[in-house]
């Protein structure tokens, strides 16, 4: 093998153990989409649940496509694992075993979001729904933590918030919850029963936190952007933001900046899910609005003021908008030119088929995303989360993150040049 070649594999190599080693987080990532296919095969087996195929290589081949033809194509996955999550058994073995994935992969914190009104129902209220995924995280952070280098202090120790995500709206068939609340509002208008159906998911949320100590950090809101815009939920975030929880929506994922702006404007978010068309002044339709590029220009300047942070989710955006093409035309290359505050994000580990250490190497490979940029990059994963301990807390845990984090590229750096050298 020529010398050159034999050095670029030793720098993959090491490239690979520091991003193993360094302290990572996921600030955007639905349980639902991340069942282990394994899990997945065996609980619909058990429970009779149909499924294209009940093998981890017939599922990855018909269902978790490296690939999809659009949003639309892309949430059927969701069809196949939510119908396995309705006992609270199965919620707090897929929670568990969703953090141990994190855990091996090096990710030492992670906000993990779902919609509990997908779960609700004879088997399970809200109060048992969401204390079933925070059982399920509990284990694995427990076992952990036991770690002796955790213990003394060598490694950053696993934490973890639980967003809670409403739907912008909803039909028959989506849960039996969502039946249920149909059937009691026949002569409401869709809109005031889709913001009603947030207002009491806000509700219930602040009330199982408080009851229970569940750490419930974040209220999100997901779903069809296009009809369903974000100020008719605006009650169920003003509930939430009198009552501590932070908040951030998905916007810009498949609708204009107009959506980014009622979710900062009318949502108070902190944080905001996708934003991929921050910068698409040619989406702006409203005709009020005269001079679409000073309009993203100002809306752009005002989340950069703000430190609004947006959740990049790169391979789940080039599959959910196969428009994009490559990956180097992602609007992220923006962000970063921008200085916006952006982190990334796996959205939904199976169905995407990714992982936190596969975002950040799609970045450093297209993006030239190294050195104190990377670093940065990283870091606003933690300063920018939902914590769910007290701020005096949270700076001590991200100070240990820093170290670590700090202590790896110093030893990764020696050894880098030490293969040059060599």
């Amino acid at each position: 093998m020529p010398l050159y070649k034999s050095l670029e594999t030793a720098f993959i190599g090491i490239m690979k153990e520091f991003l193993k080693k360094i302290p990572k987080s996921d600030l955007h990532v639905h349980l639902d989409g991340s069942v282990r296919v394994g899990t997945l095969a065996e609980l619909a087996k058990k429970q009779k649940l149909k499924l294209p195929s009940y093998t981890v290589d017939g599922l990855n081949k018909l269902l978790f496509k490296d690939q999809y033809e659009s949003l639309v194509d892309y949430l059927q996955c969701f069809g196949s694992t939510i119908p396995v999550m309705q006992t609270p058994e199965n919620l707090e073995r897929i929670s568990y075993e969703f953090a141990q994935d994190n855990i091996n992969e090096g990710v030492c914190y992670v906000e993990v979001r779902f919609a509990p009104q997908f779960h609700v129902g004879k088997k399970m209220d809200f109060e048992k729904t969401l204390q079933s995924v925070s059982k399920g995280m509990e284990r694995a952070q427990k076992e952990y933590n036991n770690n002796p280098k955790v213990k003394s202090g060598e490694l950053p120790p696993f934490c973890f918030g639980i967003i809670v995500c409403a739907m912008r709206a909803f039909g028959r068939g989506f849960s039996q919850y969502f039946d249920t609340f149909l059937d009691a509002h026949v002569y409401s208008e869709p809109k005031m029963i889709h913001a009603l159906a947030s207002y009491e998911l806000a509700k219930a949320c602040v009330h199982t936190r408080d009851k229970l100590g569940i750490p419930i950090v974040g209220f999100d809101l997901a779903g069809a952007e296009a009809g369903n815009p974000a100020e008719d939920h605006k009650p169920a975030y003003q509930f939430a933001h009198k009552h501590f929880l932070h908040a951030t929506v998905h916007a810009g994922e498949a609708y204009g900046p107009e959506s980014i702006f009622q979710a900062i404007t009318d949502l108070y978010a902190d944080r905001v899910g996708h934003g991929y068309y921050l910068f698409a002044d040619d989406k702006v339709t409203d005709p009020e609005i005269k001079n679409p590029k000073a309009y993203v220009r100002q809306l752009a300047q005002y989340i950069a003021d703000r430190r609004i942070t947006i959740e990049v989710c790169l391979t789940s955006n080039l599959q959910t908008n196969p428009s994009i093409g490559d990956i180097s035309k992602h609007q992220f290359a923006k962000m970063l030119e921008a200085k916006l505050s952006t982190t990334l994000c796996t959205d939904n580990r199976t169905v995407s088929k990714t992982s936190v250490t596969k975002e950040i190497t799609l970045a450093m490979k297209n993006f030239n995303l190294k050195g104190d940029a990377l670093k940065d990059l990283l870091v606003y994963g933690f300063k920018r989360s939902f914590f769910p301990g007290t701020y005096a807390e949270k700076r001590k845990y991200v100070r240990g993150v820093i170290d670590r984090y700090e202590l790896v590229e110093k030893e990764y750096n020696k050894r880098a040049a030490a293969k040059k050298k060599g």
